[in-house]
């Protein structure tokens, strides 16, 4: 209720006393859509003045009054009015909004947010992308069979842009691949990547390192100062009946349930695969594979700028997590997929399918290579061919060593596959 009082002890004829007005605004309910008519319905102004004509020739009478204060009145509804119609008229757009909002220059849309408007963040708008559409969508393009005539412009323009070496390819002959897929997953030479046998654990891709070293307090570094949570990364405990955990116990962290052996660690290394990176990923270590847990989820980009930009954001996206044992205890190995990567195969592993329609937010999906019959798992040796990518994606070990396990590397080096990673 507003209150207005203006008293004249003499007031001339031209000037009119309005003792008091009383306005009452009834604003709608948050729950009814926010329509404009709607709006305008619901919102009542009420009008109460008090003080009747004392003369005949001196004070106006009440429609005379009200007619004085519309203009101060029709400002105030109609603000009124914009301040209910902007939030929920401005959502339905607000997607497109947002770009046109961080995209043209010089803040042309800040006066949009004067009237309540307020732009996506950067973060949230990039997880409405649906990259998991456009992820399949690409793979759709890459099986599609490229004319013969066309093949070595589109790869020669794939190769310089990402600068692909061609020569440790097995065939180096352009024609020979039929679609972007099978370039994608081009072999290389046996003598390009000579695996390293001085070593315990070997580079299992090419790549760059974004991050190694011991975890600390359940929290493994995706890049620099950027960290995600161990037991969200590798999801629950699997049975001890095939891995050799410690039994659970309250005052024992899900760290220390990973590492099997007195005086051992956990240690950790994340591997960046680039577009133009051979896209194979080998078996590090002489170890044995016992389970397969398959988280679907997003595809958002690795790349490092956006590791540093998106916390977590290895949590988010799909992934598949291999487990086993190697001679120091734990071992894993996780390959993580990216945007136009929906396909991440494992070439003993025929089951998995990643990059499904639709999956449940949280989901995992687990698979043991234990059974009656091979109770021993899938035994892999160093330099063994164990999957591949479609595109450059992550490679993310996370293993169980000795305190006197060193790394042999650098943060940001590049690494190829048989490269040592650290050894005892």
């Amino acid at each position: 209720m507003v209150r207005c009082y203006k008293a004249l002890s003499n007031p001339p004829p031209s000037c009119y006393n309005l003792h008091k007005v009383k306005i009452h605004v009834r604003r709608p309910r948050s729950g009814n859509g926010g329509s404009s008519s709607s709006c305008a319905r619901d919102q009542q102004l009420q009008l109460e003045s008090s003080g009747r004509a004392g003369s005949a020739g001196g004070t106006p009478n009440r429609r005379t009054r009200f007619r004085l204060q519309f203009p101060q009145l029709a400002l105030r509804r109609r603000l009124g009015q914009l301040s209910c119609m902007s939030r929920p008229a401005l959502k339905l757009r607000s997607w497109p909004l947002t770009i046109l909002y961080y995209l043209l220059p010089f803040g042309a849309l800040k006066p949009l947010t004067r009237v309540g408007w307020r732009p996506m963040s950067r973060v949230a708008l990039y997880k409405s992308v649906p990259t998991r559409l456009l992820s399949r969508a690409w793979g759709r393009l890459n099986q599609v069979e490229l004319p013969t005539w066309l093949r070595k412009p589109v790869y020669s323009l794939y190769i310089w842009t990402f600068g692909v070496n061609m020569k440790e390819a097995a065939v180096e002959d352009l024609h020979h691949y039929r679609n972007l897929s099978e370039f994608f997953r081009r072999k290389l030479k046996p003598q390009a990547r000579p695996v390293c046998c001085a070593h315990s654990v070997i580079s299992p891709s090419d790549g760059k390192i974004l991050n190694f070293g011991q975890v600390k307090n359940c929290e493994v570094e995706q890049v620099k100062g950027v960290t995600y949570s161990l037991e969200s990364f590798l999801g629950p405990r699997i049975s001890t009946e095939e891995l050799h955990f410690r039994q659970a116990s309250p005052g024992n962290s899900f760290q220390q349930q990973l590492v099997t052996k007195e005086g051992n660690e956990l240690y950790h290394c994340v591997i960046y695969l680039a577009p133009g990176d051979y896209h194979c990923f080998h078996s590090p270590t002489d170890w044995r594979v016992s389970h397969r847990r398959h988280f679907p989820g997003s595809l958002m980009s690795v790349n490092p700028g956006v590791a540093r930009w998106i916390k977590e954001l290895f949590c988010h996206n799909e992934r598949v997590v291999l487990t086993g044992d190697w001679k120091h205890g734990f071992f894993s190995l996780t390959a993580v997929g990216a945007t136009n990567v929906g396909s991440i195969r494992i070439y003993f592993d025929q089951d998995l399918r990643t990059n499904s329609p639709s999956y449940s937010k949280g989901s995992y999906y687990d698979f043991s290579f234990i059974s009656n019959n091979n109770k021993e798992g899938i035994p892999m040796r160093k330099g063994e061919h164990l999957g591949e990518f479609n595109l450059g994606s992550t490679i993310v070990l996370i293993f169980e060593a000795p305190k006197d396990f060193k790394f042999h590397l650098k943060a940001g080096q590049k690494i190829r596959f048989g490269e040592a990673l650290g050894s005892l």
